[in-house]
């Protein structure tokens, strides 16, 4: 059994993206770099510096390495920091998207293309406009339409925008409604929005929407989003508590509904996660510090099964389990 083990062994792997392409399933992770460096909060630790692509023939056989698909100096928009990514199939190409810090310091996100699910994958000349933050996530409707979500608190900006719009004085709120991951419609090129982001708003069982001081529940990084059945379902961490949550919506702008608790802290600060459906069982994907033994900017990519309960809530899990 290889689940909940380290995936990787020869390289530190984080935020895995993880679909199933071909009938194989392709993980889409960050590379952390082998180095010390002392936290903080603006995530100055995580220095990104390329990207590798894993291939998983089964849920039974450890992942092949594809190889690097491409690095920071193939991106001439960026000037570091190539944080979580996602990947995404529409007709015969492929679109790999990424954060990274544009030449102000400022997060946008990129988009890449290949041929392949394995890459390799060239990055367009600049940004996708009109993004900003971290944590891409490019979701297919069952409607043939593509939407994407992104955003992350702190070193990921999010919290200093309101209305799409920057200020340094703007703040992570408090007693007030909390920070919203964001969405928008792609347009058909698939490298560009179709509209100015959008709030995605998570709720309360009374349709109040979460406040910012409601860490076990509020948003902060790692939005995932997929759909079983009707029923759209809006995943992601949050952060401080280190818990990943899920929320549903029939509608896929929401409102979303807060349902509870997918997975408990882990080992290590937080953690990222993607999920999939394979052969009939669904699948969590994410990262701990097994490996490095808590040392956050060294992790490693695991994953284990996910399972529903007969109202289509998800069942949680324990983070520390092995």
């Amino acid at each position: 059994m290889i689940e909940k083990k380290p995936l990787v062994m020869d390289l530190y792997t984080a935020d895995p993206s993880a679909h199933v392409f071909d009938d194989k399933i392709y993980i889409y992770p960050s590379h952390d770099e082998d180095e010390d460096v002392e936290n903080n909060d603006n995530g100055d630790q995580y220095n990104m510096k390329d990207y590798h692509v894993y291939e998983m023939k089964d849920t039974e056989t450890y992942p092949r390495d594809c190889g690097c698909v491409f690095t920071l100096d193939d991106v001439k928009w960026a000037s570091k920091q190539l944080w979580a990514p996602d990947c995404v199939k529409k007709g015969d190409k492929y679109y790999f998207y990424f954060p990274a810090r544009d030449k102000k310091g400022m997060f946008r996100v990129g988009v890449a293309i290949g041929d392949k699910p394995e890459g390799s994958f060239k990055p367009e000349d600049d940004y996708i406009q009109g993004t900003y933050s971290i944590d891409p996530c490019c979701f297919p409707d069952t409607d043939g339409k593509y939407y994407l979500t992104f955003g992350g608190l702190w070193g990921g900006q999010l919290d200093q925008y309101r209305n799409n719009k920057w200020s340094a004085d703007n703040k992570e709120p408090r007693k007030e409604d909390a920070c919203t991951p964001k969405i928008a419609l792609m347009k058909d090129n698939m490298t560009e929005i179709a509209e100015a982001p959008r709030d995605l708003v998570i709720v309360d069982e009374n349709g109040k929407p979460l406040q910012g001081e409601d860490e076990d529940r509020r948003y902060f990084e790692d939005p995932w989003l997929f759909k079983k059945g009707d029923t759209y379902y809006f995943t992601y961490s949050t952060g401080t508590t280190h818990f990943l949550c899920y929320s549903t919506s029939k509608n896929v702008y929401g409102p979303y509904t807060y349902g509870g608790k997918i997975l408990t802290p882990v080992l290590g600060w937080t953690t990222h996660h993607s999920i999939l459906e394979y052969h009939g069982k669904w699948y969590l994907f994410y990262h701990d510090c097994e490996r490095s033994n808590g040392i956050n900017q060294k992790r490693n990519v695991k994953f284990r099964e996910l399972k529903f309960d007969d109202k289509g809530g998800i069942i949680t899990m324990d983070g520390s389990e092995k």
